[in-house]
């Protein structure tokens, strides 16, 4: 029998490492038929690192989803989870064969279930490469990393011809959070892919490598920060290892930045506030992105690096009826992590985003902060207004009194004094301190469990 040529087997072909991808269940067809199944599954390397992947071939009955098709993807499922190997989806698929009815849907609920068994067990990234409808786009939802491609990618529950023709393409997936990365090709889609499991451990049981190829002790240039509305990504570029930061979900809630990058050879996660956009106000999408990405850095024991600069919480209608919710699901997420956290402050702190954003009450293992750093339930202009209003003059301007409410109760030196912060440090240093604490928590959660202590003699 001739050797898979279909578009699926090419397009894996073309994310493995080149010789290197094994079909598995190759000669599977489809019931009734003389045609084999409509996903070709597999396993390979991926930069040297075993993966397995399935892709739903639309040169196969448009990748229609049957029990058989479900089936090869759930054992090549089982072996990843065995092996502790991430998986790479490829969906292409019109959905399922009308005619096949409740068969079809309980395919359905197959491919529901393998991937979340798989969910915080062993990393997912998906690729959507063509149309992914119905019950394959909430499939999608639930892998760690979702990526589209520009002209190419579609997701969608309902039928954008039923609900207008500007959903379901990557930009609106993108917009709306479903999406994680945007690639303008496949082949840059394969190299996002790539990129990430370099990144990211196999599993959840897999120890944090260290790969330095940057200087740990790198002095850096945050003057910008001090400057008004900076973007996120230009600080983060400054302080992680060069070439390694990739920002996830950029655009969506982009006042609040996630991202993967590491830190003196150690992957780690990112969450910051964006100044440039909306001052970094902390917003009910951005509490959820937040969330989001802690959530998987701790199910995979990646440290946390937080980067803290924000106006507070965003004053607007719309956004009230989720923040009360979004700050809840941030701090849970922060106060039952058990990976390392890094909080570092880099401006101010105002409001909700000094406690929610990875603060020491929440369990930050450490954090730090720049001199320049403010915090307080009100800003400073706020708070002399509510309550020193009445001081203004002619020798006291309300300058003066910012000053005066700053150095008194919102100064780095008055967080620290309150126990908030372990140490105010030099802009310059940030990078090597970040680097130094997260090589202390390197092995966090393996403290020596003693039988007894030794008693003295």
């Amino acid at each position: 029998m001739e050797k898979n040529s279909t578009v699926g087997a090419q397009r894996l072909s073309a994310l493995f490492d080149a010789g290197t991808f094994v079909e598995i269940g190759a000669y599977l067809k489809r019931p009734g038929s003389d045609e084999r199944e409509a996903v070709v599954c597999g396993y390979g390397a991926v930069n040297g690192k075993l993966v397995f992947a399935f892709s739903q071939d639309s040169d196969r009955i448009h990748g229609a989803v049957d029990e058989f098709h479900a089936k090869k993807i759930e054992e090549t499922y089982e072996k990843a989870i065995r092996n502790g190997a991430p998986v790479i989806g490829l969906f292409d698929s019109k959905g399922a064969v009308v005619y096949d009815g409740a068969s079809a849907l309980s395919s359905y609920s197959t491919l529901l279930g393998c991937v979340s068994r798989a969910s915080g067990k062993i990393v997912q990234i998906a690729i959507v490469t063509g149309v992914c409808p119905g019950l394959c786009a909430g499939c999608v939802s639930m892998f760690d990393f979702v990526l589209t491609v520009a002209g190419k990618s579609e997701i969608y529950v309902n039928s954008p011809f039923l609900i207008g023709k500007d959903t379901g393409d990557a930009a609106y997936a993108a917009a709306n959070g479903l999406s994680t990365l945007s690639a303008s090709s496949e082949e840059e889609a394969y190299g996002l892919a790539r990129k990430l499991v370099d990144l990211v451990p196999s599993d959840c049981n897999s120890r944090a490598e260290v790969e330095a190829a940057d200087d740990v002790n790198r002095a850096v240039d945050l003057t910008f920060t001090s400057a008004g509305a900076y973007a996120a990504a230009d600080a983060m570029n400054t302080l992680a290892d060069a070439g390694s930061f990739i920002e996830i979900g950029k655009e969506f809630a982009p006042e609040m930045l996630t991202g993967l990058a590491r830190f003196g050879g150690v992957s780690a996660g990112i969450v910051a506030n964006n100044p440039a956009i909306k001052d970094g106000a902390v917003t009910k999408d951005g509490l959820r992105k937040a969330a989001r990405m802690v959530s998987f850095c701790d199910c995979f024991g990646l440290p946390v690096v937080t980067l803290v600069d924000s106006a507070g919480a965003y004053v607007s209608k719309d956004e009230e009826s989720g923040l009360a919710a979004g700050i809840g699901k941030l701090s849970m997420t922060y106060a039952n992590a058990s990976c390392a956290l890094v909080t570092v402050m880099l401006g101010r702190a105002y409001g909700c985003a000094m406690p929610v954003m990875g603060s020491k009450a929440l369990g930050a293992d450490l954090v730090l902060a720049l001199p320049g750093a403010t915090a307080g339930i009100l800003s400073p202009a706020s708070a002399v207004a509510f309550l020193w209003n009445d001081r203004i003059n002619a020798d006291y301007s309300r300058e003066d009194a910012e000053k005066e409410w700053t150095d008194k109760y919102a100064s780095a030196e008055a967080i620290a004094s309150a126990g908030a912060v372990d140490d105010i440090i030099e802009p310059a240093e940030t990078r090597q301190r970040i680097c130094a604490g997260i090589y202390m928590l390197l092995y966090k959660n393996s403290g020596v469990q003693g039988k007894h202590a030794n008693l003295p003699l």
